[in-house]
């Protein structure tokens, strides 16, 4: 029986998706535990710190089926931890007490935080893959829509003209530093940690430095600088870079949310049939994605705090504020892996509506374009005054029901300052979009 959304049997494929389910997962919690326990035996068995063949027993029991999932629930419950009753099992499972040799010199922390570091190691593998794929539609969408000529707008108003090929370089200058991001802070983030009970290696002598940078190889692992069993800052950090995606992602929602409303309808999450439906209003097409997007990001970036609250550890063992690390950081990953899934799908589908950006571009008659015009009589007029001119007529246009170009054409201080000519030329969204164009053009060849 599931409590949440993200493993619900109903709304789990909405809010996160089975790839990254499976690293956090009770299966893939515990066989990372698993797997640290079987590598440690291995080196020290190599180290010659304990006997080859426990080693080889130990790693040969330390497996996901060899657990009793019931048993370690139970255990669990008493001790506080699951190293413990994982040890027990792995010790019951090799042969002739060879397993007394399991968690030789180790302390429950190593094996959860080296655990850890191998689930996000492969949680950002699954996070890297999706941003590359993204960045990839993005570039199309951004290409294929370079000169598609729409309303720019600032404060929910029209403001000047772009392209729609320019908004989605922005969305996608984005993604590409969060994708720059990502491949910096892995080294930071996928440490591993073997360092004992207070983080000295005092139970293996003077041979724990040996062991802990055997096992980081052995795990794929990057060596810690020093031991990491209160300086939380890696956790932190790997989330609050989730935070930082969900952010540009829950950006991009919101435009194309606010391109599907009826009064405007330039874009459209890809059709699907009944998708986006309602119950009672057959006519519906919501933004499904958006939505999902929108408010699974509201969470990651909540969970962001926890885990920089959680690093706030006493001592050299923390009381309590890791535990918050067990909550935040799975749904982080499993919620960030849904709404990269949704912005995938949404954009590779997208489907855009030059027509119609064309049309709302119109609908004020060329009042969108009374910057250019003010420009383009400055020279003659002086700026402050040509603002104000201008201003005027887009007055008169507004309580006449009259275009800029036929306000402009009235006014008498405008008369003869400019040939007809160039005002209508001033006056066609098309003729000012800046260096829009460019300026995505020298982004798309600079990132290549």
């Amino acid at each position: 029986m599931s409590v949440s959304m993200i493993d619900s049997a109903i709304f789990r494929d909405f809010f996160g998706t089975e790839d990254m389910r499976s690293i956090f997962s009770d299966k893939g919690v515990l066989g990372s535990y698993c797997r640290v326990e079987g590598a440690l035996a291995i080196v020290q068995g190599r180290l010659g710190l304990i006997p080859q063949e426990a080693a080889d027993a130990i790693a040969a029991a330390a497996k996901y089926e060899n657990l009793d999932l019931d048993a370690i629930r139970e255990q669990t419950q008493i001790v506080g931890y699951p190293i413990l009753p994982l040890v027990r099992a792995i010790g019951k499972a090799c042969p002739d007490r060879l397993g007394e040799f399991t968690h030789w010199g180790a302390t429950t922390q190593d094996i959860m935080d080296s655990g850890l570091a191998l689930q996000l190691k492969a949680a950002f593998d699954i996070i890297q893959a999706e941003l590359d794929k993204l960045a990839a539609s993005l570039a199309k969408l951004a290409v294929k829509h370079r000169d598609s000529v729409m309303a720019g707008r600032t404060h929910l108003q029209h403001a000047l003209p772009v392209t729609f090929g320019y908004k989605a370089g922005v969305w996608l200058s984005a993604v590409d530093r969060h994708r720059e991001r990502l491949v910096q802070l892995r080294p930071r983030v996928e440490l591993g940690q073997f360092a004992g009970a207070a983080g000295t290696l005092a139970s293996l002598g003077d041979d724990g430095l040996a062991v802990s940078d055997a096992l980081m190889v052995e795990l794929g692992l990057v060596r810690p600088s020093m031991p990491w069993h209160v300086a939380r800052d890696g956790v932190a950090e790997a989330v609050n870079f989730l935070g930082l995606v969900s952010g540009t992602l829950s950006k991009i929602a919101t435009d194309i949310m606010l391109l599907m409303a009826t009064e405007t309808g330039e874009a459209f999450e890809p059709f699907v049939p009944g998708r986006g439906g309602s119950s009672t209003m057959p006519q519906k097409r919501n933004p499904i994605s958006c939505e999902l997007i929108l408010g699974a990001g509201k969470v990651i970036r909540q969970h962001s705090v926890v885990v920089m609250d959680a690093m706030a550890a006493d001592f050299e063992r923390a009381t309590g504020p890791w535990h918050a690390e067990w909550i935040a950081v799975p749904e982080a990953f499993v919620l960030s892996a849904g709404v990269l899934a949704q912005a995938n799908f949404m954009i590779a589908g997208l489907q855009v509506q030059p027509e119609r950006m064309r049309r709302n571009l119109d609908m004020t008659g060329g009042l969108i374009v009374s910057e250019a015009v003010m420009m383009g009589l400055a020279p003659a007029l002086g700026r402050n005054t040509a603002h104000d001119v201008v201003y005027d007529a887009c007055m008169m246009a507004n309580e006449q029901g009259l275009s800029l170009l036929e306000a402009l054409k009235k006014s008498p201080e405008i008369a003869g300052k400019l040939p007809d000519a160039e005002l209508e030329s001033l006056c066609d969204p098309v003729n000012y979009l800046g260096q829009a164009r460019e300026m995505l053009d020298r982004f798309l060849v600079e990132r290549e």
